[in-house]
């Protein structure tokens, strides 16, 4: 397997809406392996289809925690969400060396196909919920930066000019 390139803040990518995936093909399931190989090689924890140059809606997250197995979702829909929220630190592999706390729903119920065109459905809470619901997002066009305060979000790109990576600079 390869490792896929890391798409950084700035790439157009990051912002479109993702396109559904129509048809389950090999090639669907190759990505996903290989989105998976590039996630726990760059020591994350999920990792989106637009993330990784593919404007499709497919994500992996892996939570690391023994109860929870890997996973590979396609066409992911966040279909209920608890009014209770929960405060998590949140960095992302498309915005390396920035992280800051975001408010999000403490529980969620997310639909999806699996890598074998099973539809799944996924009640989860904690790490989980919120991994969910910030990869989801890239598949619409939204970074965890969009989801702080605007002056937060301001110091956050002040400080991602001083730090983001020299391929970012471009």
């Amino acid at each position: 397997m390869a490792r896929l390139e890391v798409r950084l803040l700035g790439d157009p990518v990051l912002r479109r809406k993702a396109e559904p995936v129509a048809e389950i093909t090999d090639a669907v399931r190759t990505l996903l392996d290989q989105m998976l190989e590039t996630m726990y090689a760059e020591d994350g924890v999920g990792l989106a289809g637009p993330q990784v140059g593919e404007s499709v809606r497919v994500i992996v997250v892996d939570p690391r925690e023994e109860e929870q197995p890997a996973l590979a979702l396609i066409n992911p829909v966040v279909i209920a969400a608890s009014e209770d929220t929960s405060r998590r630190e949140e960095g992302c592999l498309s915005i390396p060396g920035l992280s800051d706390v975001v408010e999000r729903p403490a529980e969620v119920v997310v639909e999806a196909l699996d890598r074998g065109g099973e539809s799944v459905r996924i009640e989860a809470d904690g790490l989980l919920a919120c991994i969910l619901q910030h990869e989801i997002d890239h598949l619409d066009g939204v970074l965890f930066l969009d989801r702080v305060s605007p002056l937060k979000r301001k110091m956050l790109l002040n400080k991602w000019q001083k730090v983001k990576p020299e391929e970012a600079k471009g």
